[in-house]
């Protein structure tokens, strides 16, 4: 699907509903939105976003699902929401205190939702809303209340120190970890 830049820019600030259920094993946490997620409604749909396929090479989809099939995700244990929910062109288009503001609504999602791990895609995302300037890609020692919390790198294209392969490593260490607690990997 095609939008015209106007198109775009009028999906500005609009939402993205969560992909999530109670009890899943990994909800992935996008930085935020981007303006062709809000336009289509689908989490991570800017064509050349690694998230999809890196997700599958990992392990936790069976193929590689499309961004308008992202409710196939709830079957598999997994969901999506973003630290940050209003749609812009760019992540440096905002604040701190959105971050902040975003990483308290996260807890109380996670409280609500309860599930084994959050999987925030964006190690500085994550830093900035959970006050946590030293963190680095992997398990952190944090939790909120029962959820353990992995740092990932940002599938965004533009996230070049990550290539497809080492990222599709990193999510298969969370898969691994997420889906191993049962013994069923």
């Amino acid at each position: 699907m095609r939008f015209t830049p106007e198109e775009l820019q009028a999906a500005r600030d609009r939402l993205v509903p969560d992909v999530a259920a109670s009890g899943l094993r990994v909800l992935f946490c996008g930085i935020n939105p981007g303006l062709m997620s809000a336009a289509t409604g689908h989490h991570f749909a800017r064509p050349g976003n690694r998230f999809w396929p890196v997700l599958h090479a990992a392990g936790f989809t069976p193929r590689r699902l499309r961004p308008d099939e992202q409710e196939e995700l709830l079957a598999h244990g997994v969901g999506i929401t973003n630290v940050v929910a209003r749609a812009t062109a760019r992540a440096d288009e905002l604040t701190a205190e959105e971050f902040r503001e975003g990483g308290r609504l996260l807890a109380e999602k996670v409280a609500r939702l309860r599930p084994r791990w959050l999987a925030v895609a964006g190690v500085t995302a994550y830093r900035v809303a959970f006050d946590d300037k030293r963190a680095t890609v992997g398990p952190q020692p944090r939790t909120l209340g029962g959820t353990r919390i992995w740092a990932l790198p940002n599938p965004s294209g533009l996230n070049a120190h990550w290539t497809p392969a080492t990222m599709a490593e990193e999510y298969g260490r969370l898969r691994a970890a997420a889906f191993a607690e049962d013994g069923d990997a």
